[in-house]
C-alpha cells in the first residue's frame, strides 16, 4: 500500500508541544502514551537493496515483531511517497515469502544473503488526529537514536501521516502544529540515516549553502510535469538557504536565498499559462517580501567586502574607510538579526510549507477553468520555446536604444536579462548543452556589465539613505566619496561595452526556435 508522511526535524523542546498544540486545537482529545519501537534495518554487504531504493526492517513494537519492506521511495517538500508492505513477523526473523508484491519480493531475494546494516529505539507518541472536513492524520513524535556498529545519533522527528483527506491536508496541520523557528523539511528517511551513520558516522548532512541546480527536465514532459520539476528545485535551494541562514555566518546562504527566491518568481512566470491563479499570485507577492528582507543583508554585504573592501585596498592611507568599514560591519550584524528573526517567524514558516504544498500537491489547479486541463497537458518543449520567446522580446524591447537609456531603463533591461537567464537555465535540458552554451556565453558577458551598473547604483543608494553607515563623519564621507566616484567611473567604463556585446547576443542563433 502507499503511505505518504510529511516529516520534519524538531527539537526536543518543539517536539513535546506538537500534542499539546493538536489538544489546544481540538484534533485531539489527549497526548498518547509513548511506546518503545526497536527496527533493524537489513541490507546485502555491498548494499544491493539501497542502490534499488528497498528498505527493509523488521522493528519489534511491544510484543509484536513486524516485517516492512518499502519500495520507489519519493522525498520532496518533507513529504515522503513510498510503497509499502507490512506483514506480521514472528520471532523477529525474516521471511520474504511474507512480501504481498512478487517483483520486490524477487528483488531482495536476488541481492543475496541479508545482514543487519543499522537499527534505530525510538519512543514514538503516536496518535489519531481528526478534523471536521474529514480529514484524518497519525501524528507521531519519535525521540531516540540511530544505531550503526559502535556509533549512536539522536534523532528528533515528527511525521504527519496521512489515513483520510487530501494530502494538502497535511500541510495544514503542519502550519496549525508548527512553532516558532526555522522550519525543517526532513530530507531523509531513518534508513537513509542509519546508511549514513554506518558510512560517516552522522545521520544528517553537513548544514551548508544550496547553489541553484539543473532541474532533471526531458522533451517527453507535459508543461505541467516541466513546472512541477522546477517549482521543487527552487523550493529546495530556498528552503535549505533558509535554514542555513538562520544560524551561519557565511553571506553566501542569503545570497543564495534570494537567488532562489529570484528563480521562483521567474518560474511562476515562466510557467504562468500553466501555474497562474490566486495561489500563484499569492506565493509570488509573499517571495517578493522575503527576497526583499534577504535582498537587504546581501546589500550591506556587498558593500562591505566588494564596494568599500576594494577601494579601501586601493587607498590604504584613507582613514575614513576604517570608520566607514566599522558603521558597515555593525550594519551587517544588526541586520543579519533582523533577518534571522525573520525567517525564525510565522510568516516565512508559512510561506515555506504553502510553496511546499503549491508543489507537491497540484496547488495551480483550479477546478472552474475549463481550459487549464490542456494547457497543463501541453508538451514541455513548446510551453518552454514560448516561455522564452516572450522573455527574449520583452529583453530586446527594454534594450532599444541601449546607448541613450537612462539608470531606471538600464536598471528594467537588467531585470529582463535576468528572468531571461533563468529562463534559460530552466528550459536547458530540454534542448542540450551545445545549443545553449553559446547563447549564455554571450549572456553572461552582458550580464557582468549590469552587475557593475548594480553595484553603483545599490552603493548610491545606500550611502544616501537617511541614517546610512558613516553619516555625519567627515572621514567616513570622504571615503564614501572615493566608493562611489570608483563605482560610477567603474560603471561608465563597462556600460561602453553593452551595446557591442548586446548586438553579439543578438547575431547568436536563438536556439528554441
Amino acid at each position: 500500500m502507499a503511505e505518504i508522511e510529511l516529516k520534519l526535524l524538531v527539537d526536543e523542546a518543539e517536539a513535546a508541544a506538537f500534542w499539546r498544540r493538536a489538544i489546544a486545537a481540538g484534533l485531539a482529545e489527549a497526548a498518547p502514551k509513548p511506546r518503545l519501537l526497536r527496527s533493524v534495518y537489513f541490507d546485502s554487504e555491498d548494499h544491493a537493496l539501497k542502490r534499488a531504493g528497498i528498505a527493509l526492517r523488521l522493528r519489534r513494537d511491544g510484543r509484536r515483531w513486524v516485517q516492512t519492506a518499502k519500495a520507489k521511495a519519493a522525498l520532496s517538500g518533507g513529504l515522503s511517497r513510498v510503497e509499502e508492505f507490512e506483514a506480521p513477523a514472528p520471532g523477529g526473523r525474516l521471511d520474504l515469502s511474507m512480501i504481498d508484491s512478487p517483483a520486490l519480493r524477487e528483488e531482495i531475494a536476488a541481492a543475496g544473503p541479508l545482514v543487519p546494516v543499522c537499527e534505530t529505539s525510538i519512543r514514538r507518541a503516536a496518535g489519531l488526529l481528526t478534523r471536521g472536513d474529514g480529514l484524518k492524520a497519525e501524528l507521531a513524535v519519535d525521540k531516540g537514536e540511530i544505531i550503526a556498529g559502535d556509533a549512536q545519533a539522536p534523532l528528533c522527528e515528527v511525521e504527519l501521516e496521512l489515513l483520510e483527506g487530501p494530502v494538502a491536508g497535511l500541510y495544514d496541520l503542519a502550519l496549525e502544529l508548527a512553532g516558532d523557528g526555522v522550519l525543517r523539511f526532513s530530507r531523509l528517511s531513518k534508513a537513509a540515516r542509519g546508511y549514513l551513520l554506518a558510512a560517516e558516522g552522522r545521520i544528517e548532512r553537513k548544514p551548508a549553502v544550496r547553489n541553484a541546480e539543473t532541474p532533471p527536465l526531458h522533451g517527453g514532459m507535459t508543461a505541467e510535469e516541466a513546472a512541477q520539476a522546477v517549482l521543487r528545485e527552487c523550493l529546495a535551494q530556498i528552503a535549505a538557504n533558509m535554514e542555513f541562514s538562520a544560524t551561519a555566518q557565511d553571506p553566501e546562504g542569503p545570497h543564495q536565498l534570494r537567488v532562489g527566491l529570484r528563480r521562483l518568481r521567474s518560474t511562476l512566470s515562466v510557467f504562468g499559462s500553466a501555474l497562474k491563479g490566486p495561489e500563484s499570485a499569492r506565493l509570488g507577492a509573499e517571495t517578493r517580501w522575503l527576497a526583499g528582507e534577504a535582498g537587504r543583508l546581501r546589500d550591506l554585504e556587498v558593500a562591505l567586502d566588494d564596494v568599500v573592501g576594494r577601494e579601501a585596498a586601493a587607498n590604504p592611507g584613507e582613514t575614513g574607510f576604517v570608520r566607514l568599514a566599522a558603521d558597515l560591519l555593525a550594519a551587517v550584524e544588526a541586520e543579519r538579526g533582523r533577518l534571522r528573526e525573520t525567517l525564525r517567524g510565522e510568516r516565512a514558516r508559512a510561506f515555506v510549507l504553502h510553496l511546499a504544498r503549491f508543489a507537491e500537491c497540484r496547488g495551480w489547479l483550479l477546478p472552474e477553468d475549463i481550459g487549464q486541463t490542456a494547457r497543463l497537458a501541453e508538451p514541455a518543449p513548446a510551453l518552454a520555446s514560448a516561455a522564452l520567446d516572450k522573455a527574449w522580446r520583452a529583453a530586446a524591447k527594454r534594450a532599444r536604444g541601449l546607448e541613450t537609456l537612462d539608470v531606471e531603463a538600464r536598471h528594467e533591461l537588467r531585470k529582463a536579462l535576468k528572468k531571461l537567464r533563468y529562463a534559460i537555465e530552466f528550459a536547458a535540458p530540454l534542448y542540450g548543452p551545445k545549443k545553449v552554451s553559446a547563447f549564455i556565453k554571450r549572456l553572461k558577458a552582458l550580464q557582468d556589465i549590469f552587475g557593475d551598473l548594480n553595484d553603483a547604483a545599490m552603493a548610491e543608494a545606500l550611502f544616501s539613505a537617511p541614517g546610512a553607515p558613516g553619516e555625519g563623519d567627515p572621514a567616513a564621507q570622504r571615503a564614501i566619496g572615493r566608493v562611489l566616484g570608483a563605482a560610477n567611473a567603474r560603471a561608465d567604463e563597462k556600460w561602453r561595452m553593452a551595446t557591442t556585446l548586446w548586438r553579439e547576443l543578438e547575431g547568436v542563433k536563438t536556439f528554441w526556435r
